[in-house]
């Protein structure tokens, strides 16, 4: 297989992969916005609850798009560097947090957090690119002492796949192509999902 034709099918044959979770004490953590609708079917089948999981990089400050650490709503993950003022830093957590609380209420409503502590954590994308938030996520995790973390996706080049393969206790990928650009160019079909989608997904995920 070379090719995935959408995030349905991405959930069906990952699913088939994590089949000896099921049943297990844990959780699916799905990253917005791409990542829930391959999350919400594999936590359906394997009988666990469905959260997402905010979390965004601090770009360098003279390129943004260079993550020098990490943030989500409750935690920060950060290694001081002499070229970065820690007041850079500060005001970065702060307008960050901010923006993801935002997010995060928008996508839970009325939910609460559902503790890591001692679960079977499964971190789901729709793919890694450079997999700085991913990272960050499994980072985040980590902090609340799951019992193991899994991580799950489609697709991810192979220099990617090595790391997080000694990163966490299980990595399950189904694509790990040499000639690797972009995500959307391993699915047949890879539309933007939207907030609505989302919300609807997490909505639909409490009904089971």
């Amino acid at each position: 297989m070379d090719m995935i034709r959408n995030r349905e099918e991405a959930a069906q044959l990952l699913t088939e992969r994590l089949q000896e979770y099921t049943g297990e004490q844990g959780v699916v953590l799905a990253i917005p916005r791409g990542g829930v609708p391959v999350a919400a079917p594999i936590a359906k089948k394997l009988g666990m609850p469905l959260e997402v999981t905010v979390s965004k990089k601090i770009g360098h400050p003279l390129n943004p798009e260079f993550a020098i650490g990490a943030v989500s709503m409750d935690s920060v993950s950060y290694s001081p560097r002499p070229d970065v003022p820690e007041a850079y830093i500060r005001q970065e957590v702060g307008r960050i947090r901010e923006s993801l609380k935002q997010k995060y209420s928008l996508f839970m409503g009325k939910r609460q957090h559902i503790p890591l502590q001692d679960r079977v954590v499964i971190i789901v994308d729709d793919g890694i690119a450079t997999g700085r938030t991913l990272e960050a996520t499994v980072e985040l995790v980590r902090k609340e002492h799951p019992r193991k973390i899994v991580v799950a996706v489609p697709v991810a080049p192979p220099e990617a796949a090595t790391r997080f393969s000694k990163m966490v206790d299980d990595f399950v990928c189904l694509l790990t192509p040499p000639f690797f650009q972009a995500v959307g160019q391993f699915y047949v079909q890879f539309s933007q999902t939207s907030d609505e989608e989302v919300i609807q997904l997490l909505e639909e995920q409490d009904k089971v």
